[in-house]
């Protein structure tokens, strides 16, 4: 808060490119995380942040929620209106948003991977089966494909056309399956340039 209200405010704030994320202590209204905010703390979402952040920001939460109750008894609270400017709502992830659209340019994709990472994995069909993809990067340089066209498979990642730039995956997954780098994922699942994820 105050950005992101509902349901999936981590994962929104990193689909959104979002520098920070936090913990807001709030008091209880009848709207929807609209409550006055008690206490705040932020935390840096870095490029290679996860949804697996809910874990920091739990441990912040347990810490700030303490310190709220010590501070409301010993009086020093001090409620701050949530401003209405800005305000953005967080709606729940839904399974099938993790289907990777192959015409969205990279970057966004890239965001997508790491936003649905641990829930729900963004996935794709590729050879008859849906891979879930973990790791992704952004490589620069024009696709030169139609989306979702496979430009390389190597140990380094698994290169793909998407609608403005290439995606590079780094860590699959088959159905069944361990997530996997790469490399490993290479042994046991043939993937060569041209084939095509559905998208």
């Amino acid at each position: 808060l105050p950005r992101w209200r509902g349901a999936a405010p981590i994962h929104r704030a990193i689909e959104a490119s979002d520098a920070q994320t936090g913990v807001t202590i709030m008091q209880m209204d009848a709207g929807l995380d609209t409550g006055d905010m008690l206490l705040e703390e932020r935390l840096d979402i870095g490029g290679d942040s996860t949804a697996r952040l809910h874990d920091r920001l739990a441990d912040m939460g347990g810490r700030l929620i303490v310190d709220a109750l010590r501070d409301a008894q010993a009086g020093k609270l001090q409620p701050v209106r949530q401003p209405d400017q800005g305000v953005t709502y967080a709606h729940k992830i839904e399974k099938q948003e993790a289907k990777i659209d192959w015409t969205q340019p990279a970057d966004v994709l890239a965001r997508r991977v790491r936003a649905f990472d641990p829930f729900p994995g963004a996935s794709s069909i590729v050879g008859g089966e849906a891979i879930k993809i973990w790791a992704a990067h952004v490589q620069a340089g024009d696709a030169g494909a139609a989306p979702g066209t496979v430009l390389e498979a190597s140990p380094q990642g698994i290169v793909v056309a998407a609608g403005a730039g290439r995606l590079v995956a780094t860590e699959l997954q088959r159905p069944g399956g361990k997530r996997l780098p790469a490399a490993d994922f290479l042994r046991g699942f043939e993937l060569k340039a041209g084939q095509v994820f559905e998208h």
